[in-house]
């Protein structure tokens, strides 16, 4: 019973920051561009992992490495972080904070749906019933309740959103082919995907300069967003004797998020958000219940 208190503990230490990082995403962005944002806090993670290995001794993995695994993990680098958050926060510049959390939400839909052609995983009634109510709930979002009138927004940053939605399920569905340890090949995945984003940002000349506040916001969000709260979810997630129960608090986060986005940002937070977010957590809910994908 200490083991499960403590790892909710653990998992509230994570999702607290994690619900902090939309609000960061937004703020950083007034100083910077998404790319130079996105190398700054690759780095932060990257060289944060490094550190990690190296105190719990586990950096002498680096030596039990295949050249496969090195090119896998180079391949998964380019998934994460480089494709999926040069996808989020490009919507995250484009979008309200508001709407470009929510619809990134859909993820664990999208996880659903890629799963039974990657995954060769049968598709069951209540997988089709939880898709719709997900994908109501991002129609009641964009549409701001009326929803046979799209809402003024940023078509672009929408597809941005919901892009990365995509990509995070396949960096995952990939991931499960890496059987090394996890925080060794995240590690690895930000080192490479850190050289792919600096080889990017020269080659398309797009390294803003960078202020004290994007510096540390971008500090900030690879530690908060890519690189501590990882290991303490981990963390949580071991010691708990109940990993659902444990895992379903993730999907705090995002109502979490909106009460940052409206206090800090100063988003007015319209009602068909929460509405949509809850439809599309109800979604994955309901999926969660009724079936045993992933």
């Amino acid at each position: 019973m200490k083991n499960q208190t403590k790892a909710q503990l653990y998992a509230l230490a994570a999702v607290i920051p994690w619900s902090t990082v939309a609000t960061a995403f937004k703020i950083t962005l007034r100083d910077t561009s998404p790319l130079t944002m996105l190398l700054c806090a690759s780095v932060t993670s990257a060289v944060f992992l490094l550190c990690h290995l190296t105190v719990t001794g586990k950096i002498i993995l680096l030596k039990t490495l295949t050249k496969k695994d090195f090119l896998r993990c180079a391949s998964l680098g380019l998934l994460n972080p480089f494709a999926y958050y040069l996808l989020l926060f490009n919507a995250y510049n484009l979008l309200p904070a508001q709407y470009a959390q929510t619809l990134n939400y859909l993820w664990p839909i999208a996880l659903v749906i890629l799963a039974v052609p990657m995954l060769k995983q049968k598709a069951k009634p209540t997988t089709y019933i939880a898709i719709f109510i997900s994908f109501a709930g991002a129609a009641v979002i964009l549409t701001k309740g009326r929803l046979t009138t799209l809402a003024p927004i940023n078509l672009l940053g929408v597809t941005l959103a919901v892009a990365s939605a995509f990509i995070w399920p396949l960096y995952w569905i990939y991931s499960l082919k890496q059987k090394r340890d996890r925080i060794l090949t995240l590690f690895l995945n930000f080192a490479f995907g850190s050289i792919f984003l600096f080889i990017a940002a020269i080659s398309l000349n797009k390294l803003s300069p960078l202020s004290l506040k994007a510096v540390l916001g971008s500090i900030y969000i690879g530690l908060f967003e890519m690189g501590l709260t990882f290991i303490i979810w981990l963390n949580a997630l071991k010691l708990s004797q109940k990993t659902a129960h444990i895992a379903n608090l993730i999907y705090l986060t995002p109502f979490f998020s909106l009460i940052f986005i409206h206090y800090i940002l100063g988003e007015s937070i319209h009602p068909a958000t929460i509405i949509g977010l809850a439809l599309i957590i109800a979604g994955i809910l309901i999926q969660k219940s009724f079936s045993s994908n992933p």
